[in-house]
């Protein structure tokens, strides 16, 4: 493969992502959930056991305050809530609620979607050869944002 097509084939990956990205969370938001990408990443790492505001940050990928400021407004928005740390009495843990898991599964349902309209173009085999490969090279581990 040349390095031209290796660029193109990374940037048609890369503009399916963000375009997946997009229409999930458009799909969240016609649902009626306030929110925006960032807090999808954030759900992806609060989900299922919670996590510290240390531990999203450095999921995120971002600094301390930054995730603080993130937990702050999803606290508002009323999708998760801070709890005492079963292990560390200095900690808080950052749970979803109710409607932050509601809003998960509103994702969920937007991301099925989303690849129903792939099935559409390609047809269901080539979704799963898809699948097949892109399970071979993609990163093992949550879904992490690429800022």
């Amino acid at each position: 493969m040349q390095n031209s097509e290796a660029l193109a084939l990374t940037a048609a990956l890369l503009a399916t992502a963000g375009d997946l990205t997009k229409r999930i969370n458009d799909g969240v938001v016609a649902r009626g959930f306030e929110v925006r990408p960032a807090h999808g990443f954030a759900f992806a790492r609060l989900a299922p056991d919670g996590a510290t505001v240390t531990e999203l940050a450095a999921h995120l990928g971002v600094t301390k305050q930054a995730a603080s400021q993130l937990v702050d407004e999803i606290v508002r928005k009323g999708y998760a809530e801070r709890r005492p740390h079963p292990e560390d009495a200095r900690a808080r843990l950052v749970m979803l609620t109710e409607r932050g898991w509601a809003c998960t599964r509103a994702a969920e349902e937007a991301a099925a979607e989303v690849v129903a309209r792939w099935v559409e173009l390609l047809g269901e085999g080539e979704v799963g050869v898809l699948w097949d490969h892109l399970a071979r090279i993609a990163p093992y581990g949550r879904i992490r944002p690429a800022w």
